[in-house]
């Protein structure tokens, strides 16, 4: 019995399946830019139909094989590059995936990576974990999830 719960769990909304492989990474990557804010983009691979059939693109028979069961699929990069202390990239991700739970309802079943395109100025928010920092982290993430959900 625990095994037919463990199998339904992802279709009763238990949340975003999170990408952890580099390919997974980037296939959504590759998928193109669906939203942009000053610091972050949101990139998203639109999953292929369930049944692959033959006459189909073999990129669309990767992309069913990396991303199983299909559902709202979501990594995090916050490179170094713009994010110097663990701490702060930490908190970032965190934040990233705490709002995308918010928005989980209103994404279509594909692969979504935010990414950190900018860094955050360092004079501005002086500790890696300030109120200030979360809030502005969490506005543009916000921002950043509502321009997706728009219908284009």
């Amino acid at each position: 019995m625990s095994t037919h719960l463990a199998v339904e769990q992802p279709q009763l909304g238990s949340g975003v399946q999170r990408l952890k492989t580099r390919p997974q990474f980037q296939a959504a990557l590759a998928g193109g830019t669906v939203s942009r804010t000053p610091h972050f983009a949101l990139h998203r691979l639109n999953l292929p139909e369930t049944s692959v059939n033959p006459a189909s693109s073999s990129a669309d028979g990767a992309a069913h094989s990396l991303f199983q069961p299909k559902a709202v699929w979501l990594g995090a990069m916050v490179p170094k590059r713009w994010a110097r202390r663990a701490v702060t990239r930490n908190a970032i991700k965190r934040q990233i995936y705490v709002i995308s739970a918010q928005y989980e309802v209103r994404m279509p079943c594909a692969a979504h990576v935010v990414r950190l395109r900018a860094g955050f100025d360092r004079t501005q928010f002086i500790s890696a974990t300030s109120t200030l920092l979360k809030q502005a982290v969490r506005l543009e993430l916000e921002q950043l999830f509502e321009r997706a959900a728009r219908p284009a």
